[in-house]
């Protein structure tokens, strides 16, 4: 009878969020202080909730410019070095068969952001070049997921994207501070990013082990919370044409 019941519950677990020992050690051993093992389940819960999350995390950013009809406040600049630092993460995680659960969320930010980039772009009057700049990313990413790309160079995209985070994080905070306010940065998005990079750092030491990932997650964690801090800051500040048309 315990291992009927056992059935269902150790098909959903294992291996998706536990290795088989481990569903043993916790689940039919009930050693439910086993630290190895919630470390592990731990990891895992927390990667796929923050894959999960990824989903919807930039949708309040995307709403808001298109409600706005605008993206006002918003540095291109600083969006493009989040894509290139997202395309890194994703790329390199490819090529080295991490577990989709520590990476997972770079696909959907990409997609995300490449979306932004866009909108950006066409609320500029740039739409032509916003197509044209989506085409050249699908192209350039094709290559690098490609077995022309060597690792070597996968290796220095993941690299470059400490100095990609911080300087696309300083130009919207410069961006910022120069307009006083955050314009259509959404909040509900600054924050739910600032939250899984804080969780990615556990999550990428756990699974991966892989320093380099877990050294972008602390850089981007302190950008992220650089933002964040300054939507705090500027919570009740609006655009000056908007307290025009209030008077």
């Amino acid at each position: 009878m315990a291992a009927e019941a056992d059935g269902p519950l150790k098909r959903l677990l294992v291996p998706i969020l536990l290795p088989e020992k481990c569903y043993d050690q916790l689940f039919v051993q009930w050693d439910l202080l086993h630290v190895p093992c919630l470390k592990i389940l731990l990891s895992k819960g927390l990667g796929l909730g923050i894959v999960a999350g990824s989903l919807l995390v930039k949708l309040p950013q995307v709403f808001k410019i298109l409600g706005a009809k605008s993206a006002e406040g918003l540095s291109l600049q600083s969006v493009m070095l989040e894509l290139v630092a997202l395309t890194g993460t994703m790329v390199y995680s490819i090529t080295n068969n991490f577990p989709f659960s520590s990476w997972g969320e770079a696909l959907f930010l990409m997609l995300q952001t490449i979306t932004i980039c866009f909108l950006v772009m066409h609320y500029r009057g740039q739409t032509v070049k916003g197509v044209a700049f989506l085409a050249c990313y699908g192209l350039v990413l094709l290559v690098l997921l490609s077995p022309l790309t060597p690792l070597t160079v996968v290796t220095l995209l993941q690299a470059s994207n400490v100095p990609a985070v911080v300087v696309g994080r300083l130009l919207q905070a410069a961006t910022n501070y120069h307009n006083g306010h955050t314009g259509q940065l959404s909040a509900i998005t600054v924050f739910l990013l600032f939250g899984g990079s804080l969780a990615r750092i556990f999550t990428s030491i756990q699974e991966t082990g892989d320093p380099l990932m877990a050294g972008t997650f602390v850089v981007s964690s302190l950008c992220n919370g650089l933002i964040a801090t300054q939507l705090l800051f500027y919570w009740n500040a609006r655009p000056p044409h908007r307290q025009k048309k209030a008077e």
